[in-house]
């Protein structure tokens, strides 16, 4: 059974990053995910009791990889406060270099999905330098 996967961030990104993944890898996803946006002025109890359900609607029994924007934000601590559950592992800094390469080892375990996700996450940033042009 796959790894589930619950991305809770600011406002819509969750969703925008789904829609585009879908939109990279030719309309659906090879796991389970879903998004919970988080707005500036929501509660935070009233949050996480909806992280906690949608955590285990994405739940098949081989865990769940929680991926938030930004450590410290309200999306991080609501995710933060699953991650003592049995099977959750979370990482901040979502990126879509990051999210394709989870998507692309779908059959990983949790461990080995949350080491890929890190990897593809470091990876995704890179400087882009211009290169000189030689015109003679």
């Amino acid at each position: 059974m796959p790894v589930g996967i619950l991305i809770i961030t600011h406002g819509e990104m969750g969703e925008e990053l789904l829609a585009t993944a879908r939109s990279t890898l030719g309309g659906s996803l090879p796991l389970n995910c879903r998004a919970l946006s988080v707005s500036p002025n929501c509660d935070p109890d009233s949050q996480h009791k909806k992280a906690e359900a949608m955590l285990a609607s994405v739940n098949d029994g081989s865990g769940v990889l929680i991926l938030t924007d930004m450590f410290g934000s309200t999306p991080s601590n609501i995710a933060n406060g699953l991650k003592n559950l049995q099977d959750v592992e979370v990482i901040a800094g979502i990126n879509l270099p990051m999210f394709i390469r989870i998507l692309n080892y779908s059959s990983l375990s949790l461990s080995e999905m949350t080491e890929k996700a890190l990897s593809g996450g470091h990876d995704g940033i890179i400087l882009c330098e211009q290169k000189a042009t030689n015109h003679d």
